[in-house]
């Protein structure tokens, strides 16, 4: 059996998209591989492979263990995936009792700092493969807003809204004109989107406007049919969120001298950042020690 998930990037809503915000997200061309054999070891025999088709993690966990609820690990890979496979039997109590077992690999086509979603594309895989809700799966594990669990399952942009807390996922027709005026820099450090919503979650003041303007902005850039315009939009969504979260505005912290537009996508701080440039703004990032720098057409599903 094979799965396979797309990778996601958040590119309005960041944050507020807990709290009910409209978002526009995009599945990416990379993602990840579940590769399944059925065996009859009683365990499942684990192996990951990176990038470069290199083994990074392997493990093996008896099914018995999973069932009766009876080991402690100690290394923080190997407990993770063990509360997948608990969090799975408790939303399919039939599934691993029914097995024998399986040899399982993973593969992924990024790098697992970039913070494409490694975790999302191994738990819609994991649900898909198990039969079960990937968004409870989400939620008895990693947490979050599930955006990147409906990216992993759609091929195109989308919008996602939670209501009521649950998700309402839509497809949307986003392409922009200028999308070879947009690329995606990497800023060479894996942000943890947890330690950012606990940050998010001390903001106290009202949210209603912000949420109000975020949907706006969200309508107003899947629409959006000029470069200038769209470098508007991004900048007024930078500085909303800037304020909300209490921190500097990354172009300001790093790129002061920089002739486009810079947004920060997702967890803040972190991961990639998306830039306007009608020009390829490669050799100006490499000349501050960014190396990886993706066009929009290579990073996000057509």
């Amino acid at each position: 059996m094979n799965f396979k998930s797309n990778g996601k990037l958040l590119l309005t809503g960041e944050y507020l998209v807990l709290d009910g915000a409209k978002s526009l997200a995009l599945p990416t061309t990379y993602g990840q591989q579940l590769l399944i054999e059925e065996n009859d070891s009683n365990s499942i025999l684990w192996k990951s492979y990176n990038e470069h088709h290199q083994i990074w993690f392997e493990d093996d966990f008896k099914i018995e263990d999973i069932l009766l609820n009876s080991v402690e690990l100690k290394n923080d890979i190997s407990r993770r995936l063990l509360n997948i496979f608990k969090s799975v039997n408790q939303l399919n109590p039939d599934f691993f009792r029914m097995s024998k077992g399986f040899a399982i690999k993973t593969h992924q086509d990024f790098n697992r700092s970039w913070g494409l979603g490694t975790s999302s594309t191994l738990i819609n895989n994991m649900a898909n493969w198990t039969k079960v809700d990937a968004y409870k799966l989400l939620e008895l594990t990693f947490g979050g807003s599930g955006y990147d669990i409906a990216c992993a399952q759609n091929s195109t942009a989308i919008t996602y809204k939670l209501e009521d807390k649950k998700p309402i996922v839509n497809p949307v027709d986003f392409n922009p004109s200028f999308k070879d005026s947009l690329y995606f820099v990497y800023l060479n450090q894996k942000q943890d989107s947890r330690e950012g919503i606990t940050a998010y979650k001390t903001y106290k003041r009202d949210l209603k406007s912000s949420i109000s303007e975020i949907n706006r902005l969200t309508e107003e850039i899947i629409y959006c049919d000029n470069l200038n315009d769209f470098e508007t939009l991004i900048t007024e969504h930078e500085n909303i969120i800037s304020e909300i979260i209490n921190l500097e505005l990354v172009k300001k912290r790093l790129f002061g001298d920089f002739k486009g537009a810079i947004k920060s996508l997702g967890a803040w701080g972190g991961d990639f950042v998306l830039v306007t440039s009608e020009t390829n703004p490669t050799s100006y990032f490499k000349a501050k020690g960014y190396d990886t720098i993706i066009s929009y057409s290579d990073m996000i599903k057509a």
